[in-house]
């Protein structure tokens, strides 16, 4: 049997918020791992081993992870551990974007140091903002691309996205989509 706990075991104990006989049925060997922020000369490894399995879980090419990416992640406190992390190579993924992965860190890290009030994000709206700004980015860029790769056809896009039709002309309205490059070219010369 395997148990695992975040709390101190002792002070439970003694608060007698765990009871004395369970820790001792179950305390054969004990493993204490610190928490991610203690051990921060591990964050590139892991960052990358994260960035390489869950790219191949999701079907794609693992981005390179640049120096700067990895400094912010060294610089992040990291009080969600390996899930926090895990969850943020997913973002990065999905986005596709360094650059917001790398504002999202630094906006945690300015909430984290209680420069909410006053800070950008709080004139921006704060995280609750920063994070709908995100998703609406992503979903902006992935209707773009569904949009480039059918030459703005929107009937095989709204296919391509599983989305009524209704619903991609609403979302094109709604992100002020527009045709782009290759799309464009062959708007333009199917026009002519």
């Amino acid at each position: 049997m395997l148990a695992a706990t975040n709390i101190d075991v002792q002070k439970a104990i003694g608060e007698r918020r765990l009871r004395e006989d369970l820790y001792y049925r179950l305390n054969a060997f004990t493993l204490t791992v610190p928490p991610l922020r203690e051990r921060r000369e591990e964050v590139p490894v892991l960052l990358r081993y994260y960035m390489n399995s869950l790219a191949r879980k999701f079907g794609k090419n693992a981005p390179p992870v640049s120096d700067r990416l990895v400094q912010e992640c060294m610089r992040y406190h990291w009080p969600g551990n390996l899930r926090e992390l895990c969850n943020l190579v997913k973002r990065y993924l999905v986005l596709e974007s360094e650059d917001m992965i790398i504002e999202e860190l630094r906006m945690r890290s300015k909430d984290e140091c209680g420069e909410m009030e006053g800070s950008p994000a709080s004139s921006r709206g704060g995280l609750k903002a920063m994070m709908r700004n995100l998703k609406d980015d992503a979903e902006a860029r992935e209707i773009q691309r569904a949009l480039d790769d059918a030459n703005w056809n929107r009937k095989v896009a709204a296919m391509q996205l599983n989305i009524s039709y209704k619903a991609l002309l609403y979302k094109i309205k709604q992100h002020g989509l527009f045709p782009t490059g290759r799309a464009l070219g062959m708007r333009a010369a199917n026009v002519n």
